[in-house]
């Protein structure tokens, strides 16, 4: 921290109680009481300096002790004070960015201008706050952290607003900008003890991280009027939105532990007005907190978690927040429903009566306002899209999720004893229809409810289940709802019926896709072939033809083989059955009967010859056949059997 020396002499002052002394050797001829403190001192000195002190000590009645003057509205009270005494009376002191604000007030109560005495107060702390303190961003937070005790005279000279447009001016400006003396801790421009070297010269900055949100920790610090003012001065600058966001999420999330589930009350340590450092805040200060909050933050979506949105309104909740506050935090979540967790949307119903575990109207009005708002942003309800288009389309993707979502919340919810009907079936019906691919999340969460509510009438079972379509739930919910002994008995047939349905046009679908599969293999065949054919020429043709040759050559070859072997066998039978004359016998077969033989032949040979006379007697029948056509008789009815 900077720092400047004023005066010149050694300290003369001592302290003894609640009283100072100067110890210059002359007795004392004024007595001087700010506060609880008394200052024995001499009226040259003072009335030097001071404006005020000269009409005091000019109007002040003469005691038994002296001259005794009341300063109850000194800014800064008695140590301020003790700092202006040696002042006046030329002791050595510091002016420093934690105490030049309150030398500058006490200055200004006490009129040391220059028409008492040239280098007067006012101007010395005038100097060190334009050409040090201002320059600084170290030290202009600490002079505006010290502004809270002295607001009204800061405000009236404009310390206030000076340091805070430094501020915003340096936490709106690139940090890696011209050189800005930011950056990260250790770096080349770092001197020896620890300060940012600004050209060489140590500024007294500590360096910091270049990111955008490397200011949101020294902002925490500024008590929430400074801290709001401070934020109206980077918005007139021009400060990203999310900039902001991301600032005043950081302050709440310091101040407010309900917030943050993680943070420990201890660390909420109050610098909002008039509250104590170190103490924790009341409900009161935290309500107050929270409300400013809630009017600071952009009104966009996506600008802060939406974990965050939902810390505050649970804090608001608990606090018992306006409604008008809790109803602003509920538009807030609604915009950006999507970007939920089912952890977000479990709060607790802190109301009086308990009705529910959790708080499901709630959840009923962010839906509502999720629901309009996508409605603004989309246009009308896409009931004419056909559905494959429908559940493909990029802009379905947050209601699909927020669909999701709340049946996920619905199963949560259900077991709840105190949960009504209505109240169930109305948070589940709040969802559209083209938003849910399928239903079982639906199913589920309606099997949970009857499952944990037995006593309801087959009237009001038949009601909730057509909040589902049963055309909607896939194989494996079709199968469970079949056999669910919970639902009504309307709702199993309608469950089996399109169970049937789906498994038809499952089976449908698969030769259909079987067909289609194999006319395009064909097809991709032929034309891969037709464009190789193109691509390689005249030459790959020939080639390929070749090939094509080869391979059927190579089969006739086989074919020829086998009916060789074929030939052979019958030959062997036929010389068997001809005793000798075969050949004859053979040539006339083979002329008339040609390849027919071979399955007689093998029906003959299969048979079991029993005696030799039944084999003669088919050899004689051959032999008349071949008579009686030389003769050039015909018949037709022969056969090898006769």
């Amino acid at each position: 921290m900077a720092c400047m020396k004023l005066g010149s002499k050694t300290d003369a002052f001592q302290r003894k109680g609640q009283a100072w002394f100067c110890t210059s050797g002359l007795p004392s001829d004024i007595v001087v009481e700010v506060g609880e403190m008394s200052f024995h001192l001499h009226k040259f000195p003072l009335l030097s300096r001071s404006g005020v002190m000269e009409r005091l000590i000019a109007e002040a009645p003469e005691g038994e002790n002296g001259c005794i003057i009341k300063l109850p509205d000194v800014p800064g009270g008695d140590k301020t004070f003790e700092l202006v005494a040696k002042f006046c009376y030329g002791v050595k002191l510091e002016l420093t960015a934690a105490n030049v604000v309150y030398l500058r007030c006490a200055a200004e109560h006490l009129e040391m201008s220059e028409e008492y005495g040239e280098g007067n107060l006012i101007s010395a702390t005038e100097m060190f706050l334009n050409q040090v303190v201002l320059r600084s961003w170290k030290d202009s937070l600490k002079a505006l952290q010290s502004c809270d005790d002295v607001s009204t005279y800061a405000e009236q000279l404009q310390i206030t607003k000076r340091c805070i447009d430094s501020l915003a001016a340096k936490a709106c400006t690139d940090p890696n900008l011209f050189g800005w003396p930011i950056m990260e801790h250790g770096g080349p421009m770092q001197s020896p003890g620890g300060s940012v070297l600004w050209n060489g010269i140590s500024t007294g900055a500590r360096p910091k991280n270049s990111s955008s949100d490397w200011w949101y920790e020294d902002a925490s610090t500024l008590s929430l009027p400074i801290y709001k003012k401070l934020v109206s001065a980077m918005e007139s600058r021009g400060i990203k939105e999310e900039i902001i966001a991301g600032s005043l999420t950081y302050y709440a999330k310091k101040y407010l532990p309900g917030v943050n589930r993680r943070q420990s009350t201890n660390e909420s340590s109050s610098r909002l007005g008039s509250m104590s450092l170190g103490s924790s805040l009341s409900e009161d200060e935290q309500k107050v907190l929270l409300e400013e909050i809630d009017s600071l933050l952009p009104m966009q979506k996506g600008l802060v978690p939406t974990k965050f949105l939902f810390g505050l309104l649970r804090t608001a909740m608990i606090l018992r927040a306006s409604p008008s506050r809790i109803s602003n935090l509920e538009k807030r979540i609604g915009m950006q429903l999507d970007q939920a967790t089912l952890e977000d949307l479990l709060m607790p119903n802190f109301s009086h009566s308990m009705e529910t575990l959790y708080n499901v109207d709630c959840v009923q009005r962010i839906l509502d306002h999720f629901l309009a708002t996508e409605q603004v942003a989309g246009g009308d309800s896409p009931c004419s899209i056909d559905d494959a288009q429908l559940m493909g389309s990029p802009s379905l993707t947050p209601i699909t999720t927020v669909a999701k979502l709340i049946d996920g919340y619905l199963a949560e919810v259900a077991p709840d004893v105190n949960l009504k009907l209505p109240k169930f079936q109305s948070l589940a019906a709040a969802v559209p229809e083209y938003a849910r691919a399928l239903d079982d999340g639906l199913y589920r969460a309606i099997d949970i409810y009857l499952k944990s509510h037995p006593w309801l009438a087959e009237s009001e079972r038949e009601q909730l289940c057509r909040l589902m379509d049963c055309q909607k739930l896939s194989l494996e919910a079709c199968t469970h709802a079949a056999q669910n002994e919970r639902l009504p008995l309307r709702i199993v047939v309608q469950v089996l019926f399109f169970e049937q349905l789906q498994l038809r046009t499952s089976i449908a679908g698969c030769f259909l896709v079987s067909e289609n599969l194999e006319g395009s293999r064909q097809l991709r065949s032929g034309m891969v072939g037709a464009a190789a054919a193109a691509n390689e020429g005249g030459w790959a043709t020939a080639v390929r033809e070749n090939q094509v040759l080869k391979v059927g050559m190579d089969n006739m070859r086989l074919r020829v083989s086998e009916l060789e072997k074929e030939c052979s066998n019958m030959r062997q039978e036929i010389e068997k059955l001809g005793q000798g004359k075969g050949s004859s016998v053979w040539g006339n077969v083979s002329k008339k009967f040609g390849f027919k033989l071979k399955s007689q032949m093998c029906s003959a040979q299969e048979g079991s010859v029993s005696n030799q006379n039944s084999t003669n007697n088919n050899v004689k029948a051959i032999k008349a056949g071949n008579a009686k056509e030389k003769r050039g008789k015909h018949h037709k009815n022969v056969s090898i059997d006769e």
